[in-house]
Protein backbone atom coordinates (compact mmCIF):
# COMPACT_ATOMS: atom_id res chain seq x y z
CA UNK A 1 0.00 0.00 0.00
CA UNK A 2 1.13 3.62 -0.77
CA UNK A 3 0.46 6.08 1.17
CA UNK A 4 -0.12 9.54 0.36
CA UNK A 5 -0.33 12.33 3.50
CA UNK A 6 -1.21 16.16 2.93
CA UNK A 7 -3.80 18.95 3.87
CA UNK A 8 -6.88 19.88 3.07
CA UNK A 9 -5.71 22.98 0.90
CA UNK A 10 -2.72 24.86 0.42
CA UNK A 11 -3.58 28.33 0.86
CA UNK A 12 -3.33 28.69 4.55
CA UNK A 13 -1.92 32.31 5.48
CA UNK A 14 -1.85 30.56 9.44
CA UNK A 15 1.60 29.23 8.11
CA UNK A 16 3.36 32.04 7.39
CA UNK A 17 3.57 32.57 11.15
CA UNK A 18 7.09 32.23 12.62
CA UNK A 19 8.39 28.99 12.46
CA UNK A 20 5.97 27.19 10.10
CA UNK A 21 6.61 26.37 6.35
CA UNK A 22 5.36 29.92 4.70
CA UNK A 23 7.38 32.15 6.89
CA UNK A 24 8.82 34.58 4.38
CA UNK A 25 7.25 33.27 1.49
CA UNK A 26 5.79 35.01 -0.84
CA UNK A 27 1.79 33.41 -1.92
CA UNK A 28 2.26 32.61 -5.34
CA UNK A 29 5.42 30.32 -3.70
CA UNK A 30 3.02 28.67 -1.22
CA UNK A 31 2.79 25.90 -3.28
CA UNK A 32 6.45 25.39 -4.18
CA UNK A 33 7.07 25.37 -0.47
CA UNK A 34 4.03 22.99 -0.17
CA UNK A 35 5.40 20.38 -2.41
CA UNK A 36 9.01 20.43 -0.41
CA UNK A 37 7.16 18.85 2.55
CA UNK A 38 4.41 16.48 1.28
CA UNK A 39 3.48 14.42 -1.32
CA UNK A 40 -0.15 15.28 -1.74
CA UNK A 41 -3.24 17.58 -1.53
CA UNK A 42 -6.73 18.33 -1.61
CA UNK A 43 -7.20 21.03 -4.04
CA UNK A 44 -10.18 23.05 -2.66
CA UNK A 45 -10.47 26.00 -4.66
CA UNK A 46 -12.05 24.06 -7.53
CA UNK A 47 -15.04 23.88 -5.35
CA UNK A 48 -15.87 27.32 -5.63
CA UNK A 49 -14.14 28.00 -8.88
CA UNK A 50 -13.07 25.28 -11.64
CA UNK A 51 -10.01 25.99 -12.74
CA UNK A 52 -8.77 26.26 -15.95
CA UNK A 53 -6.09 24.25 -18.14
CA UNK A 54 -3.16 26.92 -17.59
CA UNK A 55 -3.40 27.08 -13.61
CA UNK A 56 -3.56 22.92 -13.20
CA UNK A 57 -0.39 23.54 -16.08
CA UNK A 58 0.98 26.13 -13.45
CA UNK A 59 0.04 23.43 -10.34
CA UNK A 60 2.25 20.96 -11.98
CA UNK A 61 5.21 22.88 -12.82
CA UNK A 62 5.51 24.51 -9.08
CA UNK A 63 5.47 21.13 -7.89
CA UNK A 64 8.07 19.52 -9.93
CA UNK A 65 5.47 16.47 -10.51
CA UNK A 66 6.00 15.25 -6.82
CA UNK A 67 2.25 15.87 -5.66
CA UNK A 68 -0.51 13.71 -6.21
CA UNK A 69 -3.28 16.51 -6.58
CA UNK A 70 -6.90 15.23 -5.25
CA UNK A 71 -9.27 17.27 -7.16
CA UNK A 72 -12.60 18.57 -5.10
CA UNK A 73 -15.96 18.90 -6.93
CA UNK A 74 -17.14 22.50 -7.41
CA UNK A 75 -20.09 23.26 -5.58
CA UNK A 76 -22.83 22.57 -8.02
CA UNK A 77 -22.35 19.02 -8.21
CA UNK A 78 -22.69 18.75 -4.31
CA UNK A 79 -24.30 21.61 -2.51
CA UNK A 80 -26.50 23.22 -4.86
CA UNK A 81 -27.29 19.64 -6.88
CA UNK A 82 -28.03 21.45 -10.46
CA UNK A 83 -24.81 20.79 -12.81
CA UNK A 84 -25.34 21.29 -16.35
CA UNK A 85 -23.15 19.02 -19.49
CA UNK A 86 -21.06 22.15 -19.62
CA UNK A 87 -20.28 21.66 -15.84
CA UNK A 88 -19.01 18.18 -16.76
CA UNK A 89 -16.77 18.75 -19.47
CA UNK A 90 -15.03 21.61 -17.51
CA UNK A 91 -14.68 19.46 -14.48
CA UNK A 92 -13.93 16.45 -16.15
CA UNK A 93 -11.33 18.23 -18.91
CA UNK A 94 -9.90 20.85 -16.86
CA UNK A 95 -7.43 19.01 -14.77
CA UNK A 96 -5.94 17.34 -17.77
CA UNK A 97 -2.23 18.35 -17.14
CA UNK A 98 -2.73 16.66 -13.74
CA UNK A 99 -3.34 13.36 -15.89
CA UNK A 100 -0.47 14.12 -18.23
CA UNK A 101 2.23 14.23 -15.55
CA UNK A 102 0.65 10.80 -13.80
CA UNK A 103 -0.45 13.22 -10.39
CA UNK A 104 -3.96 13.01 -10.41
CA UNK A 105 -5.49 11.49 -7.76
CA UNK A 106 -9.41 10.54 -7.02
CA UNK A 107 -11.80 13.32 -7.33
CA UNK A 108 -13.60 14.30 -3.95
CA UNK A 109 -17.42 14.64 -3.57
CA UNK A 110 -18.15 16.74 -0.45
CA UNK A 111 -21.57 16.34 0.45
CA UNK A 112 -23.22 18.44 3.17
CA UNK A 113 -24.78 16.82 6.48
CA UNK A 114 -28.39 18.17 5.18
CA UNK A 115 -27.44 15.50 2.11
CA UNK A 116 -29.36 12.98 3.98
CA UNK A 117 -29.91 9.41 2.08
CA UNK A 118 -33.53 9.88 0.39
CA UNK A 119 -34.66 8.04 -2.29
CA UNK A 120 -33.89 11.35 -4.43
CA UNK A 121 -30.45 11.76 -3.02
CA UNK A 122 -29.80 8.32 -3.83
CA UNK A 123 -31.29 8.68 -7.51
CA UNK A 124 -28.89 12.10 -8.09
CA UNK A 125 -25.79 10.16 -6.43
CA UNK A 126 -26.18 7.48 -8.61
CA UNK A 127 -26.40 10.12 -11.78
CA UNK A 128 -23.52 11.81 -10.59
CA UNK A 129 -21.32 8.79 -9.90
CA UNK A 130 -22.02 7.62 -13.58
CA UNK A 131 -21.52 10.43 -15.08
CA UNK A 132 -17.86 9.93 -13.72
CA UNK A 133 -17.27 7.07 -14.77
CA UNK A 134 -14.26 5.80 -15.73
CA UNK A 135 -12.51 8.50 -13.46
CA UNK A 136 -11.86 7.86 -9.79
CA UNK A 137 -14.22 9.16 -7.41
CA UNK A 138 -14.61 9.46 -3.98
CA UNK A 139 -17.44 10.65 -1.76
CA UNK A 140 -17.67 12.06 1.23
CA UNK A 141 -21.10 11.31 3.09
CA UNK A 142 -21.55 13.16 6.33
CA UNK A 143 -24.89 12.75 7.58
CA UNK A 144 -25.07 8.90 9.71
CA UNK A 145 -27.90 7.64 7.51
CA UNK A 146 -25.34 6.66 4.78
CA UNK A 147 -23.00 4.94 6.99
CA UNK A 148 -24.37 0.94 6.14
CA UNK A 149 -22.81 -1.86 4.69
CA UNK A 150 -25.13 -1.62 2.12
CA UNK A 151 -24.57 1.70 0.65
CA UNK A 152 -20.75 1.06 0.75
CA UNK A 153 -20.90 -2.67 -0.84
CA UNK A 154 -23.37 -0.62 -3.61
CA UNK A 155 -20.24 1.84 -4.12
CA UNK A 156 -17.57 -1.11 -4.55
CA UNK A 157 -19.75 -2.40 -7.42
CA UNK A 158 -19.69 0.76 -8.84
CA UNK A 159 -16.09 1.26 -8.33
CA UNK A 160 -16.42 4.78 -5.85
CA UNK A 161 -14.26 5.42 -2.89
CA UNK A 162 -16.39 5.87 0.27
CA UNK A 163 -14.54 8.47 2.19
CA UNK A 164 -13.69 7.56 5.39
CA UNK A 165 -13.85 10.20 8.05
CA UNK A 166 -13.01 11.51 11.22
CA UNK A 167 -15.33 14.32 12.97
CA UNK A 168 -16.33 15.42 16.37
CA UNK A 169 -18.09 13.23 18.58
CA UNK A 170 -21.02 15.02 17.87
CA UNK A 171 -23.44 12.69 16.85
CA UNK A 172 -25.36 11.67 13.21
CA UNK A 173 -22.25 11.11 11.31
CA UNK A 174 -20.59 8.38 10.35
CA UNK A 175 -18.53 6.74 12.60
CA UNK A 176 -14.37 7.27 12.79
CA UNK A 177 -13.12 3.87 11.18
CA UNK A 178 -11.53 2.89 7.79
CA UNK A 179 -13.65 1.48 5.22
CA UNK A 180 -12.54 -0.14 1.79
CA UNK A 181 -14.52 0.13 -1.46
CA UNK A 182 -12.13 -0.60 -3.74
CA UNK A 183 -7.98 -0.58 -4.45
CA UNK A 184 -8.07 3.19 -3.03
CA UNK A 185 -8.35 4.41 0.08
CA UNK A 186 -9.28 7.98 0.77
CA UNK A 187 -8.62 9.28 5.00
CA UNK A 188 -10.44 13.04 5.47
CA UNK A 189 -9.58 14.31 9.93
CA UNK A 190 -11.79 16.95 10.49
CA UNK A 191 -10.18 17.70 13.82
CA UNK A 192 -12.15 16.91 16.96
CA UNK A 193 -13.47 19.97 17.88
CA UNK A 194 -16.69 19.26 19.77
CA UNK A 195 -17.65 22.61 20.95
CA UNK A 196 -16.94 24.69 17.67
CA UNK A 197 -18.22 22.04 15.13
CA UNK A 198 -21.53 23.27 14.82
CA UNK A 199 -21.61 26.91 16.63
CA UNK A 200 -18.54 27.84 14.65
CA UNK A 201 -18.83 30.65 12.18
CA UNK A 202 -16.32 29.10 9.65
CA UNK A 203 -14.29 26.29 8.40
CA UNK A 204 -11.32 27.62 9.94
CA UNK A 205 -12.78 27.70 13.67
CA UNK A 206 -14.42 24.03 13.49
CA UNK A 207 -11.02 22.34 12.02
CA UNK A 208 -9.18 24.19 15.42
CA UNK A 209 -8.01 21.17 16.92
CA UNK A 210 -4.55 19.41 17.84
CA UNK A 211 -4.56 15.70 17.76
CA UNK A 212 -2.40 14.14 20.58
CA UNK A 213 0.05 11.59 19.61
CA UNK A 214 -2.71 8.61 21.07
CA UNK A 215 -5.15 9.77 18.65
CA UNK A 216 -2.62 9.78 15.77
CA UNK A 217 -1.86 5.94 16.68
CA UNK A 218 -5.45 5.15 16.98
CA UNK A 219 -5.30 5.94 13.57
CA UNK A 220 -2.17 4.36 12.68
CA UNK A 221 -3.57 0.66 13.80
CA UNK A 222 -7.17 1.12 12.04
CA UNK A 223 -4.86 2.00 8.55
CA UNK A 224 -2.40 -0.91 9.47
CA UNK A 225 -5.11 -3.11 9.20
CA UNK A 226 -6.34 -2.37 5.91
CA UNK A 227 -2.85 -1.74 4.28
CA UNK A 228 -3.17 -5.26 2.50
CA UNK A 229 -6.58 -4.56 0.34
CA UNK A 230 -5.51 -1.49 -0.80
CA UNK A 231 -2.79 -0.22 -3.35
CA UNK A 232 -3.04 3.50 -2.66
CA UNK A 233 -4.63 5.43 0.62
CA UNK A 234 -4.82 9.01 0.64
CA UNK A 235 -5.02 10.73 4.01
CA UNK A 236 -5.78 14.62 4.26
CA UNK A 237 -5.39 16.62 7.14
CA UNK A 238 -8.09 18.99 7.33
CA UNK A 239 -7.14 20.62 10.52
CA UNK A 240 -5.01 23.54 9.23
CA UNK A 241 -6.13 26.28 11.30
CA UNK A 242 -3.01 27.56 13.35
CA UNK A 243 -0.74 24.59 11.75
CA UNK A 244 -2.15 22.26 13.43
CA UNK A 245 -1.96 19.63 10.61
CA UNK A 246 1.80 20.41 9.87
CA UNK A 247 2.29 19.05 13.10
CA UNK A 248 0.00 16.12 13.55
CA UNK A 249 1.48 14.98 9.58
CA UNK A 250 4.99 14.00 11.35
CA UNK A 251 3.09 12.31 13.84
CA UNK A 252 0.99 9.97 11.89
CA UNK A 253 3.81 9.45 10.14
CA UNK A 254 6.10 8.08 12.22
CA UNK A 255 3.08 5.53 14.20
CA UNK A 256 2.51 4.24 10.34
CA UNK A 257 6.25 3.20 9.91
CA UNK A 258 6.76 2.34 13.46
CA UNK A 259 3.66 -0.33 12.35
CA UNK A 260 5.39 -1.91 9.10
CA UNK A 261 3.19 0.87 7.36
CA UNK A 262 6.24 2.82 4.99
CA UNK A 263 5.89 6.39 4.14
CA UNK A 264 7.71 8.31 2.40
CA UNK A 265 8.56 12.26 3.37
CA UNK A 266 9.67 14.40 1.47
CA UNK A 267 13.30 15.74 2.44
CA UNK A 268 12.66 20.13 2.39
CA UNK A 269 15.71 22.04 0.96
CA UNK A 270 15.44 24.05 4.68
CA UNK A 271 15.88 21.51 7.51
CA UNK A 272 16.45 24.65 9.64
CA UNK A 273 12.50 25.83 9.05
CA UNK A 274 10.73 22.60 8.99
CA UNK A 275 7.05 21.63 10.48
Amino acid sequence: MRVYIGCAGFTNDDWAAPGLIYEGVKKDAYLGAYAAHFDAVELNSSFYAIPGLKSFEGMVRKTAGAVRFCVKLHKVFTHERAPTDDDFDRMLQSPEPLRDAGVMGPYLAQFPYSFHRTPDNRKYLGMLTSRFAGHELAVELRHASWDKPEVRAGMAEQGVIWVSPDYPPVGGMPEPQVHVTGDVGYLRLHGRNRANWWEGQSASERHDYLYNRAEMDEWAEKIALVGGDLSELYVYFANTTKGHALKNIPMLREALNARGVPVRTPEPPDEGRLL
